[in-house]
């Protein structure tokens, strides 16, 4: 589903009342697509309908015009520069940003976080779809493994039934 279609989607709910609904179609979108400024800006709104400020500070993290009332109670919700980073939940190097004001608060953040930390510390990767670790090829075998024990016994059951099936028949 594209980023379009599911904010139809989340005004729609949000129209009928579904605001809980809105919200989980949102999370999904900002951690599927977390450099979508407009999804985090969509979803802190939600959070301004549930009266949570630190929540909406967080989603708009990367927003130039960012509410200050809501950005410090994040910041206090979260005062450790490493929980922060978690919180923002952003993924690649903060050059992919697509603001220069993101870009400059994921810097920030990430130089706040390494001191913290006492050594350098970065943004999860986006891994790209055509890399493959180590975990995919396990989680990939154990798939496989997985269903061709289950055609084996398919083919099983397959086998006993028309030997039940002739024995019934002679």
């Amino acid at each position: 589903m594209t980023v379009e279609t599911t904010l139809v989607k989340v005004d729609a709910d949000l129209r009928a009342g579904r605001i809980p609904v809105a919200r989980q179609r949102l999370r999904g979108l900002v951690t599927s697509y977390p450099a979508d400024l407009t999804a985090r800006r969509r979803l802190a709104e939600v959070y301004r309908l549930y009266g949570e400020p630190a929540e909406a500070g967080r989603w708009t993290y990367l927003d130039a015009d960012r509410d200050p009332d809501e950005t410090a109670a994040f910041e206090a919700r979260h005062p450790d520069p490493l929980d922060r980073m978690v919180a923002v939940a952003w993924r690649g190097p903060e050059e992919s940003a697509p603001t220069e004001t993101a870009r400059a608060r994921l810097s920030g953040l990430r130089e706040a976080a390494s001191v913290q930390a006492g050594r350098p510390v970065y943004w999860h990767p986006v891994q790209n779809r055509t890399e493959h670790t180590d975990e995919d090829d396990s989680t990939g075998t154990l798939f496989c493994a997985g269903l061709a024990l289950a055609g084996l016994a398919l083919l099983g059951f397959a086998v006993l039934g028309v030997v039940t099936f002739v024995r019934w028949w002679l």
